[in-house]
């Protein structure tokens, strides 16, 4: 006790700031959470389930807009640091542990420098071809399903909203090229143009096969044809299908080797030369969010979308527990109980703070808290985590789907790693003179098969 009491009387400044704060969490958040379970919840719940439609539009559209730049900052530092360890360096280390929030500050620092209109330039299309291109990027989100009942629009015709949609960035960066009165830019824009409706062809032949297989243009209902186990996805019976898409898919993303739009080696930036502050960044992070939605586009149509590699219905059957929210329904609990709940917080803080306290002479109090604390939160995490993976099939789709996804962009970063850019004519003819032929062979091949069997009376 003594101890104790000369460690909350010599309390850091910090110290004095932390205690305080952790248990205004600890005790007043579980009491307040209380509150608005027994009493403002059911009212709440009402207003959601009377105006469904319009709220999960609001949903889906604010998940979107909230998920797309956090996903081009990951991808931005994982650029980084892949590359630096492929090129045997270390690469950011200084803003928090392992340089982890580098992508964010320089996405800020971006956001902040002054925002700059070349004198000539048409400003109106200049200020507007950057929110295009992003707005683009951002609207395809729309269509692809991150686990089951993750869509924002299960649209029958996905498929042809997507490229539809899509193929509308060419707009964009060709109207900031053209209207920024540069030589660069404007050969960057025709560039990209040029590229894009090569590759356009390919990539769209490339999943046609996919939808004589499938039978239908909902993304969806493609993703859901892929469950079960791995030997079930799209890419054993589209091989040539998947390795077009993805090639052409590198194309439209203007990723290496085929980031010719904006080659610095001999066009400076491309349609992006004249572009700076807030209307660079829209560029630029619309390039990375493209890089995500390609890699789940792969994910989705060939390598089983959010289904994992093994039928988890068959290994977690054993398993499977009733949803957690049955056990703390207010209505069935009681408030007593409640209340009772409301304490786990604090007592497990001090629980998990008191035997780092103790192994530590020299640790302050606070920071014994702060840990317990923390620790708590992760087991917590954890364990709940764990449980909604076993009993929610859009947990552990989100979960399959994040990871499929991020590896396809890994394997991007690696390729900007490894391979060297191609000129613009190797571009234009390997379309033309190599994946389109295999495209329409995929095809005919894929058609040819399905008549076939047909024929042989095997479905």
């Amino acid at each position: 006790m003594t101890a104790i009491s000369r460690s909350l009387g010599n309390v850091t400044t910090a110290g004095r700031i932390v205690i305080p704060l952790l248990l205004l969490i600890l005790v007043v958040g579980p009491l307040v959470t209380v509150f608005l379970a027994t009493v403002i919840g059911p009212w709440v719940s009402g207003v959601v389930y009377s105006n469904l439609g319009i709220v999960r539009f609001v949903v889906a559209i604010t998940a979107i807009l909230l998920f797309s730049i956090p996903a081009a900052f990951i991808i931005i530092y994982m650029e980084l640091k892949v590359i630096a360890y492929m090129n045997l360096r270390v690469g950011p280390n200084r803003v928090l542990p392992a340089g982890a929030a580098h992508s964010v500050i320089a996405g800020l620092k971006v956001l902040t420098k002054e925002d700059f209109s070349p004198s000539s330039a048409d400003k109106t299309i200049f200020t507007w071809a950057p929110v295009m291109v992003f707005l683009t990027a951002v609207m395809t989100f729309m269509v692809i399903p991150f686990g089951p009942g993750l869509v924002g629009a299960p649209l029958n015709i996905g498929l042809l909203y997507l490229f539809a949609v899509g193929g509308m960035t060419v707009v964009g960066l060709l109207l900031a090229g053209w209207s920024s009165f540069n030589k660069y830019s404007l050969l960057g824009g025709l560039r990209s143009a040029a590229q894009v409706v090569s590759y356009e062809i390919p990539l769209t032949l490339s999943v046609v096969g996919l939808i004589l297989l499938a039978g239908t243009l909902s993304i969806d209902s493609i993703a859901r044809q892929q469950a079960g186990w791995f030997w079930d996805w799209f890419v054993f019976r589209q091989p040539l299908g998947a390795l077009i898409f993805f090639i052409a898919g590198v194309a439209e993303a203007n990723r290496t080797p085929f980031d010719l739009t904006e080659a610095d080696s001999e066009i400076v930036a491309g349609f992006a030369t004249e572009y700076s502050g807030m209307r660079f960044g829209f560029l630029f992070f619309a390039e990375y969010v493209n890089v995500f939605i390609m890699s789940a586009l792969i994910v989705t149509m060939f390598f089983g979308a959010w289904n994992a590699p093994v039928d988890l219905n068959a290994v977690l059957g054993y398993f499977h527990l009733a949803p957690f929210w049955v056990y703390l329904d207010p209505g069935q609990l009681g408030l007593g109980l409640l209340l009772v709940l409301a304490a786990v917080p604090l007592l497990a803080t001090l629980a998990l703070a008191a035997p780092v306290y103790m192994l530590r002479d020299n640790m302050p109090a606070w920071k014994a808290l702060l840990i317990g604390f923390v620790l708590f939160n992760a087991l917590l995490i954890g364990a709940l985590g764990l449980v909604a993976y076993i009993d929610w099939d859009w947990v552990a789709g989100l979960v399959w789907f994040m990871l499929k996804a991020f590896t396809f962009v890994f394997v991007f970063v690696w390729m900007r790693g490894t391979f060297p850019r191609v000129r613009i004519d190797q571009l234009m003819g390997f379309a033309w003179k190599w994946l389109l032929p295999a495209a329409l062979l995929n095809l005919f091949v894929t058609a040819f098969a399905i008549v076939i069997l047909k024929s042989a009376g095997v479905h």
